[in-house]
C-alpha cells in the first residue's frame, strides 16, 4: 500500500495522478474531506486516489480539475491512467488504437472491446477472474473514447454471427449489447458487418485479428492468444491478412443487411418473453 508521504510520482501514471492531486489540493489549502465536500465525493475516496489505491473516473477528474483550478491537468492524465490499468501486453494495442486512422477488426465469437457495453464488458472480464472487476471494466471502456477524438479513426468490424448468439451475461445484457451495435447504423465512421453462418469456409477460419492503419507509418497486424498479444509490421504477413480481410468483407452481409440480422437476433433470441 502506497503511503501519502512516500508516493513515488514516477512509479506509474496512477501514482503520478495521485501525486498531482495531492499537490494541487494542498496548494489550495484543503483537506481531503473538504475537497470531497466540494466535489461531492468522500474524503476517503480522495485519500485512496491520492495514494494510488483507487483508479479515478473521468467524472472525478473533471470535478476536481474545476474545484482546484488545475487547467484540466487531471482530465488530460486520465486516459494515461486508464491505459496503464490494461494488461501490460495489451497497452501497446491501446496506443495503436489512439494513433490509427483506420482500424479493421475480425471477431469470431464475441463483440470486440471497442464496441462493448459496460454490462457486456463486465461479463467478459469476470468470466474467470473477478478481481478488481470494476477498475478493469472501466479501463476497457475508456478505450472507446477514441471515437470522441476530433478526428476519430474509420472503424470496420466484421463479426461472426456466432458473436450475436453466444450469450455473454444475462439476456438483458445481450439485448443491450446488440441494441448498442445498432446505434452505429447511421455512423459512416463505424461500420459493422456480420459474417453469417451459411457463409461456409471463409478467410477467417484461423482466428480473430485486427489491422491498424496509420497516416505515415506501416500497417500493424495484431493477433492474440491467452495472456499474450502479437503485433507485427512484417509486410508479407500484413499483406496476407489484408487480403483475408477483403475476402471477409466481401463474404459478410452488407451493413444494412447486417443491421437487419442483428435486430432480428436481438428480438427473437433476447426479446421480452411472454410466460
Amino acid at each position: 500500500m502506497a503511503n501519502i508521504s512516500t508516493l513515488d510520482a514516477g512509479a506509474s501514471p496512477l501514482h503520478y495522478y495521485g501525486f498531482e492531486l495531492r499537490r494541487y489540493r494542498e496548494a489550495a489549502g484543503l483537506t481531503q474531506r473538504e475537497l470531497g465536500q466540494i466535489t461531492n465525493y468522500t474524503g476517503s475516496l480522495i485519500g485512496q486516489i491520492e495514494t494510488a489505491r483507487k483508479v479515478p473516473t473521468l467524472e472525478f477528474s473533471q470535478r476536481v480539475d474545476a474545484a482546484l483550478g488545475t487547467g484540466g491537468l487531471l482530465t488530460r492524465l486520465h486516459p494515461l491512467v486508464m491505459r496503464s490499468q490494461l494488461p501490460a501486453w495489451f497497452q501497446q494495442v491501446a496506443e495503436l488504437e489512439v494513433r490509427a486512422v483506420e482500424i479493421c477488426s475480425f471477431q469470431t465469437h464475441m463483440v470486440l472491446g471497442l464496441l462493448q457495453t459496460p454490462a457486456y464488458a463486465r461479463a467478459v472480464l469476470g468470466a474467470v477472474d473477478r478481481s478488481k472487476l470494476e477498475d478493469r471494466t472501466a479501463a476497457r471502456l475508456a478505450r472507446q473514447r477514441v471515437f470522441e477524438k476530433e478526428h476519430p479513426p474509420v472503424f470496420w468490424a466484421v463479426l461472426s454471427e456466432a458473436a450475436l448468439h453466444l450469450q455473454i451475461g444475462d439476456r438483458e445484457t445481450m439485448r443491450g449489447q446488440l441494441a448498442h451495435l445498432l446505434t452505429f447504423e447511421d455512423n459512416a465512421r463505424v461500420n459493422i458487418q456480420v459474417l453469417p453462418y451459411d457463409t461456409g469456409p471463409h478467410a477467417g477460419l484461423t482466428g480473430a485479428f485486427d489491422l491498424y492503419r496509420f497516416a505515415d507509418d506501416p500497417t500493424i497486424l495484431y493477433t492474440e492468444s491467452y495472456g499474450s498479444g502479437y503485433p507485427t509490421a512484417n509486410p508479407d504477413t500484413v499483406k496476407d491478412c489484408s487480403l483475408r480481410y477483403d475476402h471477409l468483407q466481401a463474404a459478410a452481409l452488407s451493413i444494412p443487411k447486417s443491421a437487419e440480422l442483428i435486430r432480428s437476433v436481438m428480438e427473437d433470441r433476447y426479446g421480452e418473453q411472454v410466460a
